[in-house]
């Protein structure tokens, strides 16, 4: 029953929408089934409202914080939020929840089968801010250590496989060199690039992209994130833990497609996000959703000389 109704949703999908997003439109179908699904919570979430709600999460980091966090927290707020399930080093994300497991030791890259357990599945041309609600994580992770002589801008890199293939989005040594050049005086800029060991692993691969022994030598002022949470590796319980009381303290990031973007989203400010592929294009989703995160003024930029121009403009 189920696969022929979401056959029809598809076919309707297709249909209405003049086939405009091809392949991508079994992500709004995915989505516009999970919501409809959401109609039989009506009772236990708005008339009988106790603690009942398990959310289990093990797939991409990105769509965990753009979609799946705001959920938990939702219920968290809504007083229906019984336990979250998620990967190592995810407790931190989900302060709020009193009940919180690291069960997982890898990320998947998809279920043996779907669960359409959340409003917002995947990409969407749209998402429902029904039972979605903003999390606090830049009030709940200020401090008073983290504080520099001048306002800090993070640069948050990736180099990683895409998609199977070599890395897509990131930001080059020669990129790296010039941004850094040009803004050094006016920030105090820390780069980060987790290792393979700081975060929790999925499909793809970390790569070496040799940049660290390349900064610490060329450019000696910048900060490596990686040194920082040596230094004060006790104040956190790992080095995501670390992250957030990081970018807690800061306004200005340079960030890279992917779960990189939505975290620097989270803390307001600006955050400027060098995508130049993805089905985060298609949806328009740094116009949508990456700002509903935070209320972040979220500037997408597709090439090069994009980074640059909105660095001159709002840097």
């Amino acid at each position: 029953m189920r696969r022929i109704f979401l056959k029809l949703l598809h076919i309707y999908i297709i249909v209405s929408s003049g086939n405009k997003y091809g392949a991508s439109s079994v992500h709004i179908r995915d989505n516009y089934y999970s919501r409809i699904l959401q109609n039989r919570y009506f009772i236990r979430d708005y008339i009988i409202k106790k603690r009942y709600k398990v959310i289990e999460y093990r797939l991409e980091f990105q769509q965990e914080l753009t979609f799946v966090l705001p959920f938990a927290y939702w219920h968290y707020l809504n007083g229906t939020l019984e336990k979250t399930v998620g990967c190592k080093y995810t407790k931190e994300l989900y302060f709020f929840s009193k009940n919180h497991e690291e069960r997982f030791e890898k990320r998947l890259s998809r279920l043996p089968r779907k669960k359409f357990e959340y409003p917002n599945m995947f990409h969407c041309r749209s998402f429902s801010q029904s039972k979605w609600a903003r999390v606090p994580l830049k009030e709940h992770y200020q401090n008073n250590v983290l504080v520099f002589d001048k306002p800090i801008l993070i640069i948050a890199n990736k180099y990683n496989t895409e998609w199977g293939g070599k890395p897509v989005n990131y930001f080059s040594i020669p990129m790296l060199m010039d941004i850094i050049s040009a803004y050094k005086e006016k920030y105090q800029i820390i780069y980060n690039r987790p290792s393979a060991a700081h975060i929790t692993m999925d499909n793809s691969d970390v790569l070496n992209l040799n940049e660290i022994k390349y900064i610490r030598e060329r450019q000696p002022d910048v900060l490596l994130a990686g040194d920082l949470y040596k230094k004060h590796c006790s104040l956190a319980n790992n080095y995501n833990h670390f992250q957030l009381m990081l970018y807690a303290n800061c306004n200005h990031f340079l960030s890279v497609h992917g779960g990189t973007a939505a975290l620097a989203s989270y803390f307001g400010g600006t955050n400027i996000i060098f995508s130049r592929q993805g089905r985060e294009h298609i949806f328009k989703e740094f116009e949508t959703v990456f700002p509903a995160l935070s209320g972040a003024r979220v500037l997408h930029a597709k090439e090069e000389q994009d980074v640059f121009a909105y660095l001159k403009e709002y840097y």
